[in-house]
């Protein structure tokens, strides 16, 4: 069995809104609803075909919870997931959404952003199949702008874009190396979910993401996202 947790406990600071970034609607519905939909259609998509199946978990702040419930009755929401309790950091948010998965589990994790909802099958499915044999994995995309690098002086100069990704998720694990991982004691340098395995010393291996799938963190972000979606409905 594999599993994706989805960690959704933004505050929706930067949005400037009073609703918390993952439940603003997109297409007329909640961005999150978008993100446990892409992942229950791929997890379709899998036993289809006859492969593991996937088993959602949604973690989420305690007090967000019963708001979500009452937006998944009014949409009529029924993807199938568990909820789990959201912690202080990003760190303890994953380690929580990773305590519903049995300590004897075989299989693979995915780690997503919840304001991620356009993350594509092709990625999801590299992500996990890349972990399967190589243990961990995470999307990654091309550097297009130019870079400084700005020193403690406040002096600055180029640095090659080459040498450098944007890191996407779902970032992807064995489901044992990631517990392992996580009983780690927290660091600040855990800056994602990737950063906490390789802490173990893990080699974290590299795999082509998707351009639309973009963080919604600002207003423009959600004007983005309106883009992308009016794109796909003209496609269909």
């Amino acid at each position: 069995m594999n599993y994706i947790i989805i960690v959704a406990g933004g505050k929706g600071l930067r949005m400037g809104t009073e609703i918390p970034k993952q439940f603003l609607p997109i297409g007329g519905k909640p961005v999150l609803m978008h993100t446990l939909q892409r992942f229950d259609d791929y997890a379709k998509q899998q036993q289809a075909a006859g492969k593991t199946g996937l088993g959602i978990i949604l973690v989420l702040p305690h007090e967000q919870q019963d708001y979500w419930r009452t937006l998944c009755q009014k949409h009529g929401f029924i993807v199938p997931h568990q909820i789990a309790d959201g912690g202080e950091t990003r760190f303890h948010s994953s380690k929580n959404g990773l305590a519903l998965i049995p300590d004897d589990a075989c299989g693979v994790v995915g780690i997503h952003d919840g304001v991620r909802p356009f993350v594509s099958m092709e990625v999801i499915d590299a992500c996990f199949e890349t972990a399967r044999t190589q243990g961990a994995a995470l999307p990654v995309l091309p550097v297009t702008d130019t870079l400084r690098h700005i020193a403690p002086d406040g002096s600055s100069r180029n640095v090659l874009r080459s040498d450098y990704r944007i890191v996407q998720t779902p970032q992807t694990f064995d489901i044992q190396l990631a517990k392992r991982a996580f009983q780690q004691p927290y660091s600040e340098a855990f800056t994602d979910d990737a950063s906490v395995v390789e802490a173990l010393g893990e080699k974290v291996v590299m795999v082509e993401g998707n351009r639309e799938n973009i963080k919604l963190t600002t207003p423009y972000d959600l004007q983005i996202a309106e883009g992308i979606i009016l794109g796909k409905t003209r496609k269909s």
